[in-house]
């Protein structure tokens, strides 16, 4: 059993929803990221999604890509991503790490040697945002063997035959885009939300996270309602980024604590 799906069973006993911030790693540096995910780890994220920076998003809006510019001028690859993460599982053993990210810079980096190292370093999963699911049977198998699990994005636009892929392969949870648009749009609706997820759930059968679009405690609290989790990562790297250096994982443990409240009320 995987980190991730030993959290979600944990939180599913509890009758608690997982909370997953996203961070870009090297944002504002790397020594800054391991102390960001120790905040969030001990304020009460259930699960970590840390990005990849890339010069080229596609699924990315313009906080998070400025996040990313500022992590790649300071020199953050991949190799530096899972240095992050080992760094962290020297402090924290069982909080599962997500890495999110696109295909480039694994395919660079070459798949083998990525499955190889990101097991070594200690990632749970990894969130490919370009690799269509039709596609990259192979590299699930690869990941499963070293007990990593493959997240995978729905949008409001998936067909039914998208959810059936899915749910043959999918592992950890599935991350449902809650609007069209990029990362950080304000235009999430609630109620259509609520009609999707049921419908996820026919096709697959591991556990629903919802992001784009979740701002602050009152909507993340709505939208754990309806859902297995709440993604949130806009906002975070928003608030993050008017931080002073020194103060950037307290305030990160701040908000954090301040979602986890709402989504336990």
């Amino acid at each position: 059993m995987s980190r991730i799906q030993a959290t979600f069973e944990r939180l599913q006993k509890e009758g608690r929803k997982a909370l997953i911030p996203y961070v870009a790693a090297g944002d504002p540096d790397i020594a800054a990221s391991v102390e960001i995910l120790r905040a969030m780890a001990d304020a009460g994220a259930d699960v970590i999604e840390l990005g990849v920076p890339f010069s080229d998003p596609m699924a990315d809006g313009p906080v998070i890509q400025k996040a990313a510019e500022r992590a790649l001028a300071q020199g953050t690859g991949l190799p530096q991503v899972l240095e992050v993460v080992s760094a962290f599982r020297g402090i924290h053993a069982d909080t599962p790490v997500v890495l999110m990210g696109y295909a480039n810079p694994i395919e660079r980096y070459g798949i083998d040697r990525f499955v190889t190292d990101a097991k070594a370093a200690g990632v749970d999963g990894v969130l490919v945002v370009d690799y269509p699911p039709e596609e990259c049977e192979d590299f699930a198998l690869r990941l499963r063997s070293q007990g990593l699990d493959l997240i995978f994005l729905l949008a409001p636009t998936s067909s039914e035959a998208r959810m059936q892929t899915l749910g043959r392969i999918a592992s950890g949870y599935v991350y449902y885009v809650s609007l069209r648009g990029v990362t950080g749009a304000a235009n999430l609706d609630i109620s259509a939300v609520a009609e999707m997820i049921p419908r996820i759930q026919r096709h697959v059968k591991v556990p629903v996270g919802v992001g784009f679009g979740i701002r602050d405690a009152k909507t993340a609290r709505a939208v754990a309602a309806v859902a297995d989790a709440v993604v949130i990562g806009s906002a975070l790297v928003q608030h993050l980024e008017l931080q002073p250096r020194n103060k950037v994982a307290e305030a990160a443990a701040c908000f954090i604590a301040e979602i986890r409240q709402a989504l336990d009320a």
